[in-house]
């Protein structure tokens, strides 16, 4: 982390007019960035937090690049690979990336994808939570994923299962719909956010219809007194 806690970018860029837009919107969101136009000064380069690592590099094959990032750091890369780029995301995820985003790109796309990966990889170091919530008398064993209300079986499904631990974790705080689709879908989610309503709909209907609070033009949060007369 770089100085007054600001978060370092390395950028691997060979083309300087995505480079240097890249690094000057980057640093308005205040972050720190440097830049490396080669596959060799990526790898020569140390101590960031995050790297944005495109795949068309002109002095070696992005793909050895990030392989040998990932061999000697568990710091995370995002991959920027081109439309007609035949690399699915399952090959990325095992040469080590945490997530990639295709060109042409929106810029609020990728601040919003350099977020999450950086706040899911500072909670990969967080002590693990404690496997039992209980929040009025809903209680949930995320170790055995077990959920129960008023001390009876709850049976959900793990995606019901998973937004349910997600809110119960902070009872009482509200979650956006975007916070929710992110963390508890993933954030390369495109699929339609009325996933989330169906889910929010099963488990009141399961549970019970007060326990998931709908905060209008905001989103949902957990009741405090969840279960309870």
């Amino acid at each position: 982390m770089g100085e007054h806690g600001s978060m370092r970018i390395l950028v691997v860029e060979d083309d300087p007019t995505i480079a240097e837009p890249l690094r000057a919107g980057l640093q308005r969101e205040g972050f720190e960035i440097e830049l490396a136009g080669t596959g060799a000064a990526a790898l020569a380069a140390a101590d960031f937090d995050l790297v944005l690592l495109d795949l068309g590099l002109p002095d070696m094959n992005g793909t050895d690049v990030c392989r040998r990032l990932r061999e000697r750091s568990e710091v995370p890369i995002i991959v920027v690979t081109a439309r007609g780029d035949e690399i699915d995301r399952v090959v990325l995820l095992e040469l080590g990336a945490d997530d990639y985003v295709v060109k042409p790109f929106g810029f609020r796309e990728l601040v919003a994808r350099i977020r999450a990966v950086l706040r899911r990889t500072r909670d990969r170091g967080a002590p693990p939570p404690d496997p039992c919530i209980v929040v009025g008398t809903l209680e949930i064993d995320t170790r055995t994923r077990s959920v129960t209300l008023d001390g009876d079986p709850v049976a959900l499904t793990p995606k019901e299962h998973d937004l349910l631990t997600y809110l119960a974790r902070d009872p009482g705080a509200v979650f956006t719909r975007k916070q929710l689709i992110e963390d508890v879908w993933d954030q390369n989610w495109w699929g339609s956010t009325k996933t989330l309503d169906v889910h929010v709909a099963s488990l009141r209907k399961k549970l019970t219809p007060e326990l998931i609070e709908t905060v209008r033009g905001v989103g949902f949060r957990l009741a405090e007194a969840a279960g309870t007369p």
